[in-house]
């Protein structure tokens, strides 16, 4: 009877949490398409298929709108999210650490620091490179972005390879953050209030900028590294309980945190990138996630932060249109405003000795 009735609640918690998958991704369709019709200029829902098709009878400029702005920013938002929330589930579980979010080994401070110098480095460094990418625009940012984060990606990659432990790796990574911030903070010292406010605006992240043609860079590696991630659940259900002991089950600890680190470091890499740091969701998601499910099992949590990292993204954005404005406000605005409470009750509920860390 026993075992009866415990496969009998195991379907049941089965069922439920497909019921939860299931009810998550209505949210999504429904956060997409209110994004796709609310704006400064409002498109009713039932016309948003032919706008997206562009089927005849609709007006070219709500056409315009969605197939030239809205549907490349929503695609470049579920990305993001989806990455970020990937990144930081990685980051919690390797450091079994709450509060630990995609930035915590300095990736986004190299992209900054990439930006700071394209941006603001060509007038204290001479040479061709530096006036070439700053003349590229949006581009340029992209670039200088993609080769600071690529550069601490690789310092990163190399550490965790030659540590053995991840505290270690850790204080590693906030070094490289707190050099590359102090150097960001040099240039910001010596340049005009010109580009320091072309630095500050990239800072506060936006998912407006990426266009149909980057897209086709940005989203092939973002499937990329989460399919690496589709590879670790077993790793990284056994790394929640301690290196030492995953050891002792046969995992190469070493190797996964490699596979770990190459995963989420150019999941952050990316967004950063193309969409400026973009702060609070990757700490926020995770949690999210684990307390809905009421599981640790990455198995489920993987799928289950794609969706909902989606889902808060496109909310953020929907959020900082401020449908039926001609404002924008920039996403680390809205993040931080709904993020920084969360963060804080993770940590209230630390305190009180809770977690959402049981197996």
């Amino acid at each position: 009877m026993g075992k009866i009735n415990q496969q009998m609640d195991q379907q049941g918690k089965s069922t439920g949490r497909l019921w939860i998958f299931g009810l998550l991704l209505l949210v999504l369709l429904l956060v997409v398409a209110l994004n796709l019709s609310l704006g400064s200029v409002s498109i009713p829902l039932k016309d948003i298929i032919g706008t997206i098709l562009g089927s005849p009878g609709i007006k070219d400029s709500w056409v315009y709108i969605v197939q030239s702005y809205r549907l490349p920013k929503i695609i470049t938002a579920i990305l993001a999210g989806i990455s970020l929330s990937a990144s930081g589930l990685q980051m919690q579980t390797m450091f079994r650490n709450p509060l630990a979010d995609p930035f915590i080994l300095g990736i986004n401070s190299g992209a900054s620091l990439g930006v700071a110098v394209a941006i603001m480095g060509s007038t204290m460094v001479g040479g061709m490179f530096l006036p070439a990418v700053s003349s590229m625009g949006e581009l340029g940012i992209v670039v200088a972005a993609s080769i600071g984060s690529g550069i601490v990606m690789a310092l990163i990659l190399l550490a965790g390879r030659m540590v053995k432990s991840s505290t270690t790796l850790l204080i590693l990574g906030l070094m490289f953050g707190t050099a590359t911030g102090a150097l960001v903070s040099l240039l910001i010292y010596f340049s005009s209030p010109e580009k320091v406010k072309a630095y500050s605006v990239w800072s506060y992240g936006a998912f407006n900028g990426v266009t149909w043609q980057q897209l086709k860079v940005m989203a092939p590696v973002i499937v990329f590294a989460i399919g690496i991630l589709f590879f670790l659940p077993k790793g990284l259900n056994a790394m929640l309980l301690g290196e030492d002991y995953a050891k002792t089950m046969g995992l190469n600890t070493r190797r996964m945190r490699v596979m770990i680190l190459l995963s989420a470091s150019i999941l952050t890499g990316t967004v950063t990138a193309f969409c400026g740091p973009i702060g609070f969701i990757g700490v926020a998601v995770p949690h999210i996630a684990r307390n809905l499910f009421k599981t640790s099992n990455h198995k489920i949590l993987i799928p289950a932060v794609i969706v909902i990292g989606a889902i808060v993204a496109v909310a953020a954005d929907l959020v900082a249109q401020l449908p039926g404005s001609q404002l924008v406000l920039p996403i680390n605005v809205v993040t931080s405003l709904f993020g920084a409470p969360f963060v804080l009750w993770v940590v209230l509920k630390q305190k009180r000795g809770a977690t959402s860390f049981n197996v």
